[in-house]
C-alpha cells in the first residue's frame, strides 16, 4: 500500500473499512500485522528518536489518529480524508472478530480495569470470544507468552502506553501465533466505563484533544506539539 510520509514517519491512508479488507486478506494469508496510532506529538518525538521513528514505520498500518495528521495531508495534497483513531480500530475490530468468529486476548490495565472491559465489550458484542486476559503487572513474560498462545488469539490488543507497549509487541510477535496487534493505550479504560469519551460533537470535529485539555489543562505543554508540527509540515518541501 502506497503510505504518506511526514517528518520522516510514515502513515497509511486507508480508512477503517479499508484496514479490515486488507487485514482479512492478510489473515487468510497467515501474515501477522500491526497497528499502531500516530499522532503530531509521535510524529514530533520520532523526528529525534530513530527507535520511535523505526517502530512506527516498522509497523503495518501507521493509523492516522490525531487530527494534525489530517491537515497534513490536506496542506500536501495527501489522501487521508478522515482520522482513524486508536479507540474506535480497536472496537472495529472487535466487532470483526465477533462476527466473523476470531478470538481475542486483552493485555494490559488493572485487573478490574481489564475484567471489566472484558465483560462490556462481551455484552454489547454477542458471540464474541475473549479468550483471555491479563493485566499490565504480570512479571513472567515467559507464562505471559505461553497464556496468549494457549487462548488461542487472533487479535492481541496491549494496553500499556505508547511507545511500550509497541516495543512489547515488536518483541514478542515472532514469539505468539497472534495474527493481528493492536498497542491500544487507555482504551481498556474507555471500554470499561472508568473514562469517558469526548462528547460525539468534538469527536465528529476531530478536536477531543481541546476537551482533553479543557478537562485536564495540565496538558497544555503536550498540545503545543500540534502547532509545532504544522508549522514543519508548511515550511517542509
Amino acid at each position: 500500500m502506497e503510505k504518506e510520509t511526514y517528518l520522516g514517519v510514515d502513515v497509511s491512508p486507508l480508512s477503517y473499512d479499508e484496514i479490515i479488507t486488507d487485514l482479512k486478506s492478510r489473515m487468510i494469508q497467515g501474515e501477522q500485522s500491526t497497528i499502531i496510532a500516530v499522532n503530531p506529538e509521535k510524529v514530533m518525538a520520532a523526528k529525534s528518536n530513530s527507535e520511535l521513528r523505526s517502530l512506527i514505520n516498522g509497523s503495518t498500518y501507521q493509523i492516522p489518529d490525531g487530527i494534525g495528521v489530517l491537515l497534513a495531508s490536506k496542506l500536501k495534497g495527501g489522501s487521508i480524508r478522515s482520522r482513524v483513531t486508536g479507540v474506535d480500530m480497536m472496537e472495529r475490530l472487535i466487532r470483526f472478530a465477533a462476527e466473523d468468529g476470531y478470538k481475542v486476548f486483552l493485555y494490559g490495565a488493572k485487573q478490574e480495569v481489564v475484567e471489566t472491559a472484558k465483560q462490556k465489550l462481551e455484552e454489547k458484542y454477542p458471540g464474541l470470544n475473549i479468550s483471555g486476559i491479563e493485566n499490565g503487572y504480570v512479571k513472567d513474560q515467559d507464562e505471559l507468552i505461553n497464556k496468549i498462545n494457549q487462548s488461542e488469539a487472533d487479535f492481541l490488543f496491549v494496553a500499556m502506553g505508547s511507545p511500550r507497549q509497541e516495543l512489547w509487541i515488536r518483541e514478542n510477535m515472532k514469539k505468539l501465533n497472534v495474527k493481528v496487534f493492536q498497542g491500544v493505550g487507555g482504551s481498556f479504560d474507555v471500554f470499561s466505563g472508568k473514562v469517558k469519551r469526548a462528547p460525539l460533537f468534538y469527536r465528529k470535529l476531530g478536536i477531543e484533544w481541546l476537551y482533553r485539555l479543557m478537562k485536564e489543562p495540565s496538558r497544555m505543554k503536550r498540545q503545543l506539539a500540534l502547532p509545532k508540527f504544522l508549522l514543519r509540515i508548511l515550511f517542509t518541501k
